[in-house]
């Protein structure tokens, strides 16, 4: 068997790997590989960990191919260890598994620092009960096609330590429920929130919604427009950004149903700043035309509104003057 060290670099062996009675059949990805013989760790090393190699040989040979493995692949292997611990008893023979299974379902070599960097738990999963259930739901549940499989591992790598029936599964019905249909899509562009908990996550923030005033329909038409909803801190977003909303810019909850967006814009950084100039030029704009414009634009839109504002003064101060002079000289000829 080649040395781990090498299989994250070099093309993974043709013979199927067994894996908890699974037969496991690596196909790496062409002109990813790079020839073993030409592999040098001590050039490969990341610079964040420039004295490994000096405290190497204290190390057992395993814990040496491990840590050389992780710092090769691009990971901290220290954070990696502190982050999961267990990781230090795997043996190279189960990570070397878990790779090859991971590269045979298109994952790339190039992939793996990232993905094992966020979720190193993943080297001391089963691949039998923990990863293959993970990649069935994604093609059966979410319908991702086998090509797109890479795709949407690389958005949410939390889907290979995440349980399909506590997790997954559950929070595919509830999002369902609420009116998400297409399940594809929500790989696609929302899947944090298949990876959120529905119980200490979705509701709770649905509910907090429903508190400002919405009714649950309101509630779910908002993150039903806005999904990232979801994925907002209650305390240090929503509350907020809502209360500045009230109280400084004297909105109501008609306008944040119509543009519930308004929660994903910077408070200090957008909202704010464009919230003063206008009050400053003493001009008002909807929310989506106030938020969403590039800074140029929003300039122009000043611009064009304090123009336009300026034209109706102009046109009712006329109005104002004709309709006193007409009446002046009615009631005078009435004389």
């Amino acid at each position: 068997m080649p040395s781990l060290h090498c299989l994250c670099f070099a093309t993974p062996p043709s013979p199927a790997h067994k894996n908890g009675g699974i037969s496991l059949t690596t196909q790496s990805p062409p002109n990813l590989a790079i020839n073993p013989s030409s592999l040098n760790p001590s050039k490969t090393l990341p610079q964040h960990s420039p004295d490994l190699l000096l405290h190497l040989p204290n190390l057992s040979s395993d814990a040496r191919e491990k840590i050389l493995s992780l710092e090769i692949m691009g990971i901290d292997s220290s954070r990696a260890l502190a982050l999961h611990p267990n990781l230090r008893a795997a043996s190279p023979d189960s990570i070397h598994s878990v790779i090859s299974f991971l590269l045979s379902k298109g994952i790339h070599h190039k992939d793996l620092g990232r993905i094992i960097g966020m979720c190193p738990r993943v080297l001391t999963s089963s691949i039998g009960k923990d990863l293959v259930p993970v990649f069935n739901f994604l093609s059966r549940d979410l319908k991702v096609p086998d090509l797109d499989l890479r795709r949407v591992i690389k958005k949410c790598p939390r889907f290979l330590i995440s349980d399909v029936r506590d997790q997954l599964r559950p929070a595919l019905i509830y999002l369902q429920r609420l009116g998400f249909k297409d399940a594809t899509a929500l790989a696609f562009h929302d899947p944090v929130l298949l990876v959120s908990s529905v119980e200490n996550t979705l509701m709770p923030k649905l509910q907090h919604l429903m508190g400002l005033g919405l009714s649950r329909e309101e509630a779910v038409g908002m993150v039903l427009r806005c999904p990232s909803l979801f994925t907002f801190s209650i305390e240090n977003n929503f509350k907020p950004k809502y209360d500045y909303f009230v109280n400084e810019m004297g909105g109501g909850l008609e306008e944040l149903k119509e543009f519930p967006q308004y929660f994903a814009f910077s408070l200090e950084k957008r909202i704010k700043l464009r919230h003063r100039e206008m009050v400053e030029l003493r001009l008002r704009l909807p929310l989506s035309s106030m938020l969403k414009s590039t800074d140029n634009e929003f300039k122009e839109l000043l611009v064009q509104r304090g123009t336009y504002d300026s034209l109706w003064i102009r046109i009712l101060r006329l109005f104002r003057i004709n309709w006193k002079a007409h009446w002046l000289s009615t009631f005078i000829g009435n004389f």
